[in-house]
């Protein structure tokens, strides 16, 4: 199982309540390796206009790669977040706790996507746990 390392045992008093400054995985586990989910919606393929809906597609979209790889957001080492402006970051933290109640250890960077309509991709490592 996943241990979630607190921000006292780092030294910091009060470190940002919605994630962990980092995440112990156990020495006998499969690890997944996810490739980049971004926030289309599945069926159509079409992005929504706002930040936020995107964020949430995408959060959605990896909990189906998650599930099929026998795992969930509760085995997440770390996630790393991409958005296309700073002024999303807001957003992106909000939809990001209601799905990382375990708060993997994440880091979120400022990039400039292809497409233009693109405003959030995700990418996470996680734990498989033993069946």
């Amino acid at each position: 199982m996943v241990r979630k390392l607190k921000w006292e045992e780092v030294g910091v008093s009060n470190g940002p309540s919605f994630l962990s400054p980092g995440c112990v995985s156990s020495k006998n586990c499969d690890l997944l390796f996810t490739s980049g989910c971004v926030g289309n919606d599945p069926i159509t393929g079409e992005y929504p206009e706002d930040v936020e809906s995107q964020a949430r597609n995408a959060m959605e979209n990896m909990k189906r790669v998650l599930e099929s790889a026998s795992s969930n957001f509760d085995y997440v080492l770390k996630a790393l977040l991409f958005i296309s402006d700073p002024s999303y970051a807001s957003a992106v933290n909000k939809v990001y706790q209601e799905f990382f109640p375990g708060r993997p250890s994440r880091s979120c960077i400022v990039v400039s996507f292809p497409d233009p309509k693109l405003k959030f991709e995700m990418e996470c490592v996680a734990e498989v746990p033993a069946n």
